[in-house]
């Protein structure tokens, strides 16, 4: 099993029911979309416990007393586009958090990742980024998000995922030590870039699309194949 200080692995038992129902193929795209938005909301909670605060005074009805305010400025990276359906759990936890999408594929012959949609603003960037996915696969496309937050400013990046395949941990921190990442669980087996025994596509299972008999999402986004798509 993959060790390392900056990798927290929840241990709660209802995080491990509700990711026993996940995993299993009869659980329909709406039952699978509402258990992701729970894991993710509970999930952000234990991602967000090191935030910086600042004491502010507070009147109660009964007195005046003291609290406290978040001073971190949040940024949250949801990775199309599955990473998309993270967004709105985190938002209930953090409203004033920013939201910046970067869209990837993984090649479909060398498993590769390609950027083919980055929101980042190039005059501000965040003291705290939350990188949505629900899977660390090969880890190849979080690596790649990794590097282009890096080159933005992030200071802090903290990766949250449903579940990561042990391969995928291992390239991720020997590629990133400094970047903090928060799972349910860890899949002993990667094969053929799916994680073992895993909960399949992600992506597929939350908006009930399939690859088979369809473009991949390669051709998709080729703005010639997209066309000729659009047409048949």
């Amino acid at each position: 099993m993959t060790t390392h200080p900056n990798l927290t692995i929840s241990g709660h038992p209802i995080l491990a029911h509700k990711l026993s129902i996940l995993r299993s193929s009869q659980t329909p795209p709406s039952q699978f979309r509402s258990l992701l938005r729970e894991i993710t909301y509970n999930l952000g909670y234990e991602s967000t416990r090191d935030l910086k605060t600042k004491q502010i005074p507070v009147s109660t009805p009964m007195e005046e007393t003291e609290g406290v305010k978040l001073l971190d400025t949040v940024a949250l990276i949801p990775i199309m586009r599955a990473g998309l359906s993270m967004v709105d759990p985190m938002l209930d936890l953090i409203p004033e958090a920013d939201v910046h999408h970067i869209g990837m594929y993984r090649s479909k012959g060398s498993l590769l990742p390609v950027q083919y949609y980055n929101k980042l603003p190039r005059d501000k960037s965040a003291d705290v980024a939350y990188v949505l996915d629900p899977m660390i696969a090969t880890s190849g496309t979080i690596c790649a998000v990794l590097n282009i937050l890096k080159k933005w400013g992030a200071t802090k990046i903290h990766v949250i995922s449903v579940l990561a395949s042990q391969k995928g941990l291992e390239t991720l921190f020997a590629e990133h030590p400094d970047v903090y990442v928060t799972v349910i669980a860890v899949d002993p087996v990667l094969k053929d870039g799916m994680i073992v025994p895993g909960l399949g596509d992600a992506g597929d299972r939350l908006y009930k699309t399939s690859t088979e008999g369809q473009d991949d999402d390669e051709k998709l986004c080729s703005p010639s194949k997209r066309k000729r798509t659009m047409s048949t």
